[in-house]
């Protein structure tokens, strides 16, 4: 199935990028570049950081984890399924089928642990706002001094080169600077390609300079497949308390796969042969489908 010789954490980050190529080639639609590039990050993000409880979805203390690159859901059905929503290997082989709860993108009233309906670029990165918004307004409303906090969690967002390009965006970060909100921590994947190429066709602005101008904090993350520089920079990023937080982290689209860096690999299946291809360079069985090896996602965070 796999090289035994590679970590845990390895395996699960290969584990949830394979998982997602083959919902999209079943499909025969969907966005497989997403996954395979974002993928470390995610992973860091779910396994180190975000609290939450597959069993309670709505426990209302939980942090929230938007995809604001909605396009990419494959990646997020691979974590729900993973770390044990009520998300089955079924309805993952169920991928953009009418009346699944796997849709083509994220729909928080079908899938459990969908915290926003995203599609339309920029308005996850805008319901990111309005969650932080809330959770500082109920955090100064009902904490109180000497006793357990009542609202005191993150809200995390991953974003695309598409969502940064859209004006609804820009309106959000300018209001998240001005009201300081410390516990908005974003995930840029910064991979430079659009659905019809490389984003320097529409896009040549310093994103991050813009942000630094909206009074963000921001950072930079050279190889998006480093965990330990990706955790790194979310543990700075939590350090800051007065302003948001958006991390830029340089990825490869289709990581792993004969199209990677490429447009190819944005908005269509990669293919069967390239599927073969792409779990072979990960060390899978490339005629297995929908199999993961019983070590990766063995444990799942959990709310402290």
């Amino acid at each position: 199935m796999s090289n035994p010789q590679i970590s845990i954490d390895e395996l699960s980050v290969n584990t949830i990028r394979l998982l997602s190529v083959d919902m999209v080639q079943k499909a025969n639609s969907g966005h497989p570049g997403l996954p395979l590039g974002a993928a470390p990050m995610a992973y860091v993000l779910w396994s180190r950081f975000l609290r939450f409880n597959p069993q309670d979805p709505k426990w209302p203390n939980r942090d929230r984890f938007v995809l604001s690159a909605g396009h990419g859901s494959a990646l997020l059905y691979s974590l729900l399924h993973l770390y044990g929503y009520d998300l089955s290997l079924d309805d993952l082989k169920q991928f953009r089928q009418m009346d699944s709860k796997t849709p083509g993108h994220p729909e928080s009233h079908i899938t459990p642990g969908v915290e926003v309906t995203t599609g339309p670029l920029g308005q996850g990165f805008a319901n990111g706002l309005g969650m932080a918004m809330a959770e500082s307004h109920l955090a100064a409303v009902y904490n109180k001094e000497g006793h357990a906090p009542v609202q005191d969690h993150y809200t995390y967002v991953l974003v695309s080169d598409g969502d940064l390009m859209e004006g609804i965006a820009s309106e959000a970060a300018s209001l998240a600077g001005h009201l300081q909100l410390g516990k908005m921590i974003y995930l840029y994947d910064d991979n430079k390609i659009s659905l019809d190429g490389p984003t320097s066709f529409a896009y040549t602005e310093n994103a991050m300079q813009r942000f630094d101008a909206y009074y963000w904090h921001t950072q930079h993350v050279q190889d998006g497949n480093s965990l330990d520089e990706i955790e790194n920079a979310i543990r700075v990023a939590q350090s800051v308390k007065d302003r948001p937080s958006i991390i830029a982290v340089r990825t490869i689209i289709g990581f792993g796969s004969p199209l990677a860096g490429t447009s190819k690999s944005h908005g269509s299946p990669l293919g069967a042969d390239n599927v073969k291809a792409t779990k072979k360079f990960y060390g899978f069985d490339p005629s297995s489908r929908f199999r993961y090896p019983p070590r990766s996602m063995s444990t799942c965070a959990s709310p402290a």
